[in-house]
């Protein structure tokens, strides 16, 4: 076995399509030697049928990252294909659609506290399930949308975004002394199923192809798995409560 994570044992959530994120970073993974476990929800069969294009069919565990009896179960279903995790990816996000779209200000808290459960909290609640099976250090990686700034329809969205990146930071500090780091990649608009959710979108992804620095191609993950992976490697040992941008470089531009 060779590659960047030789012998690495990585549990990867987000697996929809073949277009996910997430996906392209499980391919990319074991295309470095990595073994991978999947985690789905509420769509299994479809998650399953998407495992089985991978290079290596993996293993798909059902978790719902709201449900503590789903986490509190997770490291005995882990341990059902292998000893232990060197790595995670958090690639979980989710807004009822009334949080989206241009309805900052009429969303309702019942729908908000729900985005922020799923994209926010379950960071942590993720990285503290799998614990007990990172006893020798390791990484955690999430996904992020620059929260450094009010994108038009993403509104609450990037409330959630945002309290993710400080979660990130505090989890770095929390996990540090555990030898795990934390750390987020913030890709550009990518034309996955999860962009395709949110009404209006499409207003800057045009006009981020056109202004990247180094161009962008709204239908290339690769660039993003290629980011995770790395972050999920050895070599960023004294890397965490880092936030990665694989955008192109638009996020380094003024207005």
């Amino acid at each position: 076995m060779s590659g960047l994570l030789a012998g690495k044992r990585l549990l990867i959530t987000g697996v929809i399509t073949d277009a996910s994120i997430a996906f392209s970073a499980a391919k990319i993974a074991q295309e470095n030697g990595a073994k991978v476990v999947l985690t789905g929800f509420g769509r299994m069969s479809l998650v399953e049928r998407i495992a089985k294009r991978l290079p290596e069919p993996p293993p798909v565990i059902e978790l719902d990252v709201t449900d503590a009896e789903h986490l509190a179960a997770l490291p005995d279903k882990v341990r059902e294909h292998v000893d232990g995790l060197d790595g995670v990816l958090h690639s979980i996000a989710f807004g009822p659609q009334s949080v989206l779209g241009g309805e900052f200000l009429n969303a309702q808290w019942e729908d908000v506290s729900k985005a922020l459960h799923v994209s926010t909290y379950s960071y942590q609640s993720l990285a503290v399930a799998c614990l007990p099976l990172m006893q020798a250090g390791g990484s955690v990686v999430g996904l992020t949308f620059d929260a450094t700034k009010a994108w038009p329809v993403y509104d609450w969205m990037g409330v959630a975004k945002a309290g993710l990146e400080s979660a990130n930071r505090y989890l770095a500090l929390h996990l540090g002394g555990k030898g795990i780091r934390s750390n987020l990649v913030s890709a550009g608009p990518l034309r996955t199923m999860a962009a395709k959710s949110i009404p209006g979108f499409e207003q800057f992804e045009d006009a981020w192809a056109d202004r990247a620095p180094l161009g962008w191609d709204l239908h290339d993950t690769s660039a993003a798995g290629k980011a995770i992976c790395a972050l999920l490697s050895d070599w960023f040992p004294a890397t965490t409560g880092e936030v990665v941008h694989v955008d192109g470089g638009y996020h380094a531009l003024g207005a």
